[in-house]
């Protein structure tokens, strides 16, 4: 029997929001890009769905951990009062954990995904079970984690998740929750 709690890491961008289309020849910092987060408020748009499955997710008694790599900022395609904009929308959603990675992809942290930091951390101040926790994501950035740390994969589909593999596959995060619903009955024993 364990004694650390079960959660439910989120992905933010592509899961929680939609992504934006920044069409076929775009680059940030050298790397070739199409879909990447909102880079202004107005392009925030929350999922259809989301607050729904959230309250879901909380019924479930399981802690909703939003884990999400933000580097949009250190890039120079954001404005800093964008950001702060839209996490102070995200900060009004019902998580109880939100941890985010600013570093860029050649800064070396332990933090931004597909490494594990954010989500041990969270484990650590939470007391949380990875064996009997999810990750919902969009992307192998999410599901490489996952796998790491011994969590149920979920993908949503969307830009990102060609040729990903996960242990379930999805339309929404709608169709996340019930298949948490279903297989949480097993892991709560």
């Amino acid at each position: 029997m364990s004694t650390g709690r079960p959660a439910i890491f989120l992905d933010r961008d592509g899961v929680i929001n939609d992504c934006i289309d920044r069409g076929e020849n775009f680059y940030v910092d050298g790397k070739k890009v199409r879909w990447t987060a909102p880079w202004t408020y107005d392009e925030f748009r929350l999922k259809e769905g989301v607050m729904e499955a959230l309250e879901s997710m909380r019924d479930l008694g399981l802690l909703r951990i939003l884990v999400t790599n933000q580097p949009d900022v250190s890039y120079g395609t954001m404005s800093v009062d964008d950001f702060d904009r839209i996490m102070s929308y995200v900060r009004t959603l019902a998580f109880d954990g939100i941890y985010l990675c600013s570093h860029r992809r050649d800064d070396a942290c332990a933090c931004k995904k597909p490494k594990t930091g954010m989500f041990v951390q969270a484990a650590r101040e939470h007391k949380l079970d990875f064996r009997r926790s999810f990750v919902i994501g969009d992307s192998d950035a999410d599901v490489i984690p996952a796998r790491e740390l011994g969590c149920v994969s979920i993908l949503v589909d969307g830009p990102n998740a060609h040729g990903v593999f996960a242990d379930w596959h999805v339309q929404s995060l709608s169709e996340a929750v019930n298949i948490i619903k279903k297989k949480y009955e097993n892991i709560r024993r």
